[in-house]
């Protein structure tokens, strides 16, 4: 019997405003998606799958079918699909788990896959000192705040956080992250090397967040990979029980 696959994936920011090719992306994960079903025993979403994503009692955004209903083949078929919240898809509810059995995460989780230990996370706020990026992240986390928000009708809420999220990209240069900084400056390489010295037994740190591609020893028995995105770069981690490897897809759909 073959061993089936765990795969991970992070940064699609489906729906962004500020990403032209929007449908054809959405197209090109959904390839993807089909092309593991039949190989993958679980996949992890590690944070930001949607631009933005603000789940009301009983509306939740339009759009994203195609996706959504893939995953919903993939959970009906047997495969764990994890979806970690991401710092643009803080606010889901239950819509994810009762229509297309996800399973939610809404903190970093350390689990065993195959014999080996895992930490994931999406990234943010592990490590990250800048002090305008924690107050965003402490009023977006803000039960109260939400409460506020979700008194907003969506026709206006909902806009506003698309044209929030595309503002934010907008202001970066070149509207992309940072390159990788260093191994002694990038902040979840020195979260993971500070997080191991009371937690030796981890094998992979896995995180998102930072749409770099990056796959570094942290010493003779730890890794950490940061898993790119799915705007420019379509990667994920593929883990076969041995082999724990950053890749690139380019089957499928090519067209930008």
């Amino acid at each position: 019997m073959v061993m089936k696959k765990v795969y991970f994936l992070s940064d699609v920011h489906l729906g962004s405003r500020g990403i032209q090719h929007g449908r054809t992306q959405e197209r090109r994960l959904v390839s993807f998606l089909d092309s593991i079903k039949d190989k993958a025993s679980a996949l992890y979403l590690l944070g930001d799958i949607f631009d933005f994503w603000y789940e009301f009692k009983t509306v939740v955004p339009k759009g994203y079918t195609r996706f959504l209903g893939k995953i919903s083949e993939l959970t009906d078929s047997g495969v764990e699909v994890h979806f970690f919240i991401g710092n643009h898809d803080i606010w889901c509810g239950d819509y994810f788990e009762k229509e297309c059995g996800m399973v939610i995460h809404r903190e970093p989780l350390t689990c065993e896959i195959f014999g080996k230990i895992f930490f994931m996370a999406h990234g943010d706020g592990l490590g990250d000192n800048n002090r305008k990026f924690k107050l965003l992240r402490a009023m977006f986390h803000s039960k109260f705040l939400q409460f506020l928000f979700s008194n907003v009708h969506p026709r206006w809420s909902i806009d506003l956080g698309l044209t929030w999220a595309k503002h934010s990209r907008q202001k970066r240069a070149g509207c992309q992250e940072p390159s990788y900084m260093g191994e002694d400056k990038e902040y979840l390489v020195l979260y993971s090397k500070n997080y191991l010295r009371t937690h030796p037994e981890v094998n992979f740190f896995i995180f998102g967040h930072r749409h770099i591609e990056l796959d570094l020893m942290l010493n003779r028995s730890a890794r950490i990979l940061i898993t790119g995105d799915w705007i420019t770069q379509f990667t994920y981690v593929e883990f076969d029980g041995e082999r724990l490897t950053l890749n690139n897809y380019v089957e499928g759909e090519t067209q930008i």
